[in-house]
């Protein structure tokens, strides 16, 4: 099975950075992940509805662009299911029994991300009530990601 984290916002601070990389780099030896970002589409900051609107749309198209058929969209969303790691690991589990060939993770910007795209979703997960910065997102994620992983064969890792 493959895995994209598609995060609309670029993971700039070189903390964020460096905790993706090392367990993405972990995540290696029982997944093909990658990590696609910079998808954002520049607004002002005092833009109005109709702008981010349109915004939105312009990163749903690029989206839409990455995400083959048959594979599987699970979007980040404030209200979507909470599941505790070893749930997250079960998940994962019928997500690579499911018979699709790519799970996509689709982490908003600063303003979310299209109707269309939540729309679209097979899944629709969040890590909590509160809003997380995209770039915190994304290390959570890769780590809940190879925590999985790590449940799901049985490895010490997940206390």
């Amino acid at each position: 099975m493959r895995y994209k984290i598609i995060s609309i916002g670029k993971v700039r601070e070189k903390f964020y950075s460096q905790g993706v990389q090392e367990y993405i780099k972990r995540l290696r030896p029982y997944i093909n992940i990658e990590v696609i970002d910079g998808l954002e589409e520049k607004i002002s900051p005092n833009a109005k509805e109709k702008e981010i609107q349109k915004a939105l749309e312009k990163e749903a198209s690029k989206i839409s662009n990455i995400i083959g058929s048959n594979e599987l969209l699970v979007v980040l969303d404030i209200n979507g299911k909470q599941l505790s790691s070893q749930e997250f690991a079960a998940q994962i589990e019928s997500w690579n029994l499911s018979g699709k060939k790519q799970v996509n993770f689709v982490i908003g910007g600063a303003n979310g991300v299209a109707d269309m795209v939540r729309k679209k979703a097979d899944y629709k997960l969040s890590f909590s009530k509160m809003t997380l910065p995209h770039q915190m997102a994304v290390l959570v994620l890769s780590e809940q990601i190879y925590r999985g992983c790590k449940i799901n064969r049985g490895e010490p890792y997940h206390k």
